[in-house]
């Protein structure tokens, strides 16, 4: 999952590459060589392999994947390499860290025709440097069957999880190594407030929090209600996380709790001094269009950004997309990031 995408349930393998290009004619007889574009992006990125090779067939262009870790990874590779990019456009810069990447001038100006179908919803700048790929909401989930089995109600809201009755039973991400633990910490800073989350966390930390530093660490070994079977029911993971713990009975093993969650957007973009500009755009143009829309919930456990976009069955009931989100603009995640996450860290691990 983000990190993210499998992002929430089990983490999925990630593709290489696209499959290989032929040649194009160049209308005398001879042949050109197919452009290929590489796509920078996080290690949870998947696409089937049919919908790469249409596009590839319709544009003529080839998509080469190179993964750099999860978002933060991803966002901090693609500032040091500006000046000469390892790829020319990049997806899974998320909200969390969109705010760095803009002001590094990681990306450059488009606006694709494809975005007024729905990505500009999430737009973060004006300038139209990134274009809403997908949604996945943090949120806390809960291991429906731990608290049944207990004869204890499962925790709905941020203040619940500091009562005592769920002492020891929580596990979060750290906020300064993995996107979900950081959305997690921007949700209570807007929930409580510049005066209020540090009161909050310190009641986190009395109740037994416990910290790990991704979340496929916290999600696949820490928390009960996954494959890891492991000791605490509650967890910081996806508001999806849910659809991929779906038991033979069509139900559901796990709970995300909607008054929890805080929005979290996956961008892409075309990268700055890049060598494969027009062709960049295009990649861009295919993310954001419907045919790849249409795979991003079942294969990376994620919202399309666009309208009009079939879900998988079963999402509306078992993994509905938060309606009353905590957010923060992206100023406000750029001027307060370093600063929060350096708070938390004297706080909760000291």
């Amino acid at each position: 999952m983000k990190s993210r995408a499998v992002r929430a349930a089990t983490a999925i393998a990630a593709v290489s590459a696209v499959a290989a290009g032929c040649s194009l004619s160049d209308g005398d007889g001879g042949t050109q060589q197919t452009p290929t574009v590489t796509l920078v992006t996080h290690d949870s990125f998947l696409a089937p392999q049919e919908v790469l090779d249409a596009f590839q067939k319709q544009s003529g262009i080839k998509i080469s994947v190179l993964k750099q870790g999860d978002a933060g990874s991803l966002t901090n590779k693609l500032v040091l390499t500006k000046a000469n990019p390892i790829g020319d456009v990049a997806y899974g810069v998320d909200s969390t860290f969109a705010s760095r990447a803009l002001k590094e001038g990681v990306f450059e100006p488009y606006t694709s025709p494809e975005a007024d179908r729905g990505p500009q919803r999430y737009a973060v700048d004006p300038e139209h440097r990134l274009s809403a790929v997908d949604v996945g909401d943090v949120c806390v989930n809960v291991d429906t069957n731990y608290f049944t089995t207990k004869g204890i109600p499962a925790p709905e809201t941020y203040d619940d999880l500091a009562d005592p009755k769920y002492k020891d039973l929580l596990v979060a991400e750290d906020p300064a190594t993995a996107s979900p633990g950081l959305a997690f910490l921007l949700g209570t800073i807007a929930k409580y407030g510049e005066t209020g989350w540090k009161d909050y966390w310190t009641k986190l930390k009395a109740n037994g929090l416990k910290v790990v530093s991704g979340w496929e660490e916290a999600y696949t070994k820490d928390f009960s209600g996954s494959s890891g079977k492991g000791p605490r029911p509650i967890v910081v993971s996806y508001a999806s996380s849910p659809a991929a713990e779906v038991g033979d009975d069509g139900k559901p093993r796990t709970k995300a709790l909607l008054d929890t969650c805080y929005r979290q957007v996956e961008y892409a973009g075309v990268l700055a001094n890049g060598k494969q500009e027009e062709s960049a755009r295009k990649v861009v143009d295919f993310l954001l269009s419907q045919q790849f829309q249409a795979t991003v919930a079942a294969t990376m456990y994620v919202y399309p950004a666009r309208q009009g976009v079939d879900l998988p069955a079963g999402w509306a009931q078992v993994a509905p997309l938060p309606q009353k989100p905590q957010a923060l603009t992206a100023d406000q995640v750029q001027a307060g990031r370093e600063k929060w996450i350096g708070e938390w860290r004297t706080l909760v691990q000291s």
